[in-house]
């Protein structure tokens, strides 16, 4: 007879003992647009009737919460921010309790979604026995650079872990065609998945104005560098200088760089129609999209992207996207988005203009919106779902 199935999921960082609080009350987490994964996890743990123990690793104090049929701890990665080898080390310390404590719950399977880590470790866990899943969110190198010594080092070394893991739970296409080249294609069943939204989250949202006074566009997420916060400054000055003033950005979001973002919008004489609005919790956020005809997500090449949930938020909200393939997103919804070369600041600026100015081209991009959105409301292709699958095959033996 198989063995009841006992279920460690590690999702990375984030506050999964709030979401389960939440979920406890049928109730999604009122701070995230999408469906959680750990609610999710939740979700397929508890229609299998299986024993579930969820370690998360946020910014602030160890937590523990013991409820039922759930364990779920809060356990901060040591030397997070430190530089260099003591970034690993500490990692290297978490992946270690990390795995005393699959072994201590008896987990025989392990969920792994946290991508800082070093894969490789988890062979501890698979040859004890536990049937490993990676689950992959972001791409595992930056595509469009060089990869150091370090990091040809350390995928070479997680590679063992990709051809003897159970499966493998990929965000993109991009991620699993590093997967396959890192494996050399021998690898397990890798399983595609996407994020999961409710359609109530968008159903407030209105068409975009047609007036068009001003054009607004609208870039929502982490403040910093690497996500091309100050090519978009760039652009603003350049649209300005060309006596462009109905074009308005709006800047939502909080990061490192942000205080220095506002300052150097001030310096540049362009407040007026560049507004960092900092942290949007979802009412403001949905308002922000009301407003928006257009959202950019202008990530540089030295970020390693995932899914960028920004742009599906986008195409749910029927507003087109200007981006590069820098953005895994982009061959899931590319009819509603203006592609342009990665960090080429003049493209993104012409990209913005041609959908302000040519009203039959923006249109055709806004419509594209809504034969897109079907496959973020399908719940048959969300991670719980093609997680749920790969569990009953093991469960039966068959994987």
């Amino acid at each position: 007879m198989p063995k009841k199935l006992r279920i460690l999921y590690a999702p990375g960082p984030g506050n999964i003992i709030e979401t389960y609080k939440h979920w406890t009350k049928d109730e999604d987490d009122p701070s995230q647009v999408a469906v959680t994964y750990s609610s999710q996890f939740y979700e397929v743990c508890d229609a299998l009737d299986a024993q579930g123990y969820a370690i998360a690793s946020p910014i602030g104090e160890a937590q523990f919460l013991h409820d039922k049929r759930f364990q779920i701890r809060h356990l901060p990665t040591p030397l997070r921010q430190a530089p260099g080898l003591l970034y690993h080390l500490g990692l290297l310390q978490y992946e270690l309790q990390l795995i005393a404590t699959t072994l201590s719950f008896r987990a025989n399977v392990a969920v792994v979604g946290d991508g800082r880590i070093h894969w490789f470790i988890l062979l501890l866990l698979h040859w004890l026995g536990v049937k490993v899943i990676p689950s992959l969110h972001c791409v595992l190198w930056c595509k469009y650079l060089k990869q150091s010594k370090t990091q040809r080092l350390l995928l070479k070394l997680n590679q063992h872990l990709f051809t003897n893991c159970a499966a493998i739970l990929t965000a993109s296409d991009d991620i699993a065609k590093q997967v396959i080249q890192i494996t050399g294609g021998l690898h397990p069943p890798i399983v595609p998945f996407l994020p999961h939204y409710r359609r109530s989250e968008f159903a407030e949202i209105g068409k975009p104005d047609e007036q068009r006074s001003p054009f607004r566009v609208l870039f929502a997420g982490r403040i910093e560098s690497n996500k091309g916060v100050f090519e978009l400054l760039e652009i603003a000055k350049r649209f300005t200088s060309e006596g462009r003033h109905d074009i308005k950005f709006d800047i939502c979001g909080k990061g490192s760089v942000l205080e220095s973002l506002c300052l150097a919008v001030k310096e540049a004489g362009v407040d007026s129609s560049f507004v960092c609005h900092g942290h949007c919790n979802k009412p403001q956020m949905r308002e922000m999209f009301n407003r928006a005809h257009v959202v950019i997500v202008p990530t540089r090449k030295d970020f390693a992207e995932g899914f960028n949930q920004v742009v599906v938020e986008s195409i749910l909200a029927g507003r087109p996207v200007v981006t590069s393939s820098v953005c895994p997103a982009l061959s899931y919804v590319k009819e509603a988005v203006v592609e342009v070369l990665p960090e080429d600041t003049n493209a993104y600026g012409d990209a913005l203009l041609k959908l302000c100015d040519d009203r039959q081209f923006y249109v055709q991009k806004q419509k594209a919106c809504l034969g897109l959105q079907k496959q973020f409301y399908d719940a048959s292709q969300s991670w719980g779902s093609v997680l749920k699958s790969l569990l009953v095959n093991i469960e039966k033996g068959e994987l």
